[in-house]
């Protein structure tokens, strides 16, 4: 059976104060998205602004978005692997996933802004690296959450019976989501995740779902039996009602599960409205 049809929200905060970050994510709540998604930067990365502007911390932003929405599933598109040791964002995500009672997912892709890297004086590994990392590091957010006094020798990361309490609501462990296109983190994406993420602009789509594929089959595993996601980036998926069925439509034939939208400005949100209210469940009601 295929999986169902969701539908998510990219609210990043580039150039936002608190209160308009709340009103996004309580917007998504209230339009009846099945996700809302934050965006693990520190400075903006949008393309006209060289950085600047007001970049609030994602994880924190999390944590008070889930106290004030009801229904809305949260999450960071993707959470940077480099920029926390993964024993210290388990304790973040496990917070959040008890402020927000089991609405957390737990975005996570090896890092990629080596400008950023360098502004703020973190290490920023060779590509081989950072998926060595990000490969120890899916290992130990895991045993944190499911195991008692785990220990983990890695390279980079190391545990020493280490007490984590408490765990997470959801069980066994809160759903992970690696962002990726590339060959290796696919395969580890295989092994650990719960959902795959890819951008829709990424070139030859359908061959990065037939790489998925292959790298599930190659372990066992049905690949139909992980969640994939794809975002567009820019408003004009959700510019029309005829344009956001193309969007879900041509995804949908690839094998995506998850459909992620950028938010339109506040003074092009009438088109939003009606998809949320009107397409959305049309389309649910289709699959």
């Amino acid at each position: 059976m295929p999986q169902s049809m969701r539908f998510g929200l990219f609210l990043a905060q580039h150039h936002h104060d608190w209160d308009s970050i709340v009103a996004e994510f309580q917007l998504a709540d209230e339009l009846g998205y099945d996700h809302a998604w934050g965006h693990d930067h520190f400075l903006s990365t949008k393309r006209d602004d060289n950085g600047e502007g007001w970049m609030l911390e994602v994880w924190s932003v999390l944590a008070g978005v889930a106290a004030i929405t009801s229904r809305v599933r949260l999450g960071v598109l993707v959470t940077g692997n480099t920029y926390r040791h993964p024993a210290m964002l388990a304790k973040q995500a496990v917070t959040v996933d008890h402020i927000s009672r089991g609405r957390l997912i737990l975005g996570l892709g090896a890092g990629w802004h080596e400008r950023e890297h360098e502004m703020f004086g973190y290490r920023f590994p060779s590509e081989r690296e950072r998926v060595d990392m990000f490969e120890e590091a899916v290992q130990v957010l895991d045993l944190l959450q499911t195991q008692e006094r785990p220990t983990f020798e890695g390279r980079h990361y190391q545990l020493r019976e280490a007490i984590f309490e408490p765990k997470p609501v959801q069980k066994p462990r809160i759903p992970l989501l690696v962002g990726t296109s590339g060959r290796r983190m696919m395969e580890i994406t295989a092994r650990h995740a719960d959902m795959w993420d890819t951008a829709a602009h990424t070139p030859d789509l359908d061959v990065r779902v037939r790489m998925f594929n292959e790298a599930c089959e190659r372990i066992g595993r049905d690949p139909e039996s992980v969640r994939r996601c794809v975002h567009v980036a820019g408003a004009e998926a959700v510019s029309s009602e005829d344009a956001f069925r193309e969007f879900v439509e041509k995804h949908r034939a690839l094998g995506f599960t998850d459909f992620v939208t950028d938010l339109p400005p506040p003074d092009e949100r009438d088109a939003l409205r009606r998809i949320a209210t009107e397409v959305i469940p049309s389309l649910r009601e289709q699959a």
